[in-house]
């Protein structure tokens, strides 16, 4: 071989190399990236889920519970409750830029709470 070819050859192989390496660099951020949104997409739903859970507690208290604004953990979880017999209960997760709403239907008669339908809202 030639040193002109070596060269060539070296230059060939350096730009596959350098191509390779690029390209897992861009996975791995693209990756990261993905994780840390479904890490906060999981969490706004477990805000979501805490602040049902708080508002079913608060109506066994006080049956006129209307709803309010909790801070949970990083994230906030807005709350809403309406109806007299039958309560529908709307709580909104909120972390970061990720919002996730869960609907829980219960009737609340006679000082028995019976939970008939708990969902999430997309």
């Amino acid at each position: 071989m030639k040193s002109g070819q070596t060269l060539v050859l070296l230059l060939v192989f350096m730009t596959i190399a350098i191509t390779v390496t690029t390209a897992a660099v861009v996975m791995i951020i693209v990756s990261s990236r993905s994780a840390s949104a479904l890490e906060q997409s999981q969490a706004a739903y477990s805000v979501a889920e805490s602040g049902a859970e708080n508002a079913l507690l608060r109506i066994l208290r006080d049956p006129s519970y209307a709803g309010e604004t909790l801070t949970i953990g990083t994230g906030t979880a807005t709350i809403s409750a309406t109806g007299a017999d039958t309560k529908t209960i709307l709580s909104v997760g909120s972390v970061g830029d990720f919002l996730r709403q869960v609907q829980v239907t219960a009737s609340y008669i006679g000082g028995i709470l019976t939970v008939t339908s708990w969902q999430e809202i997309f």
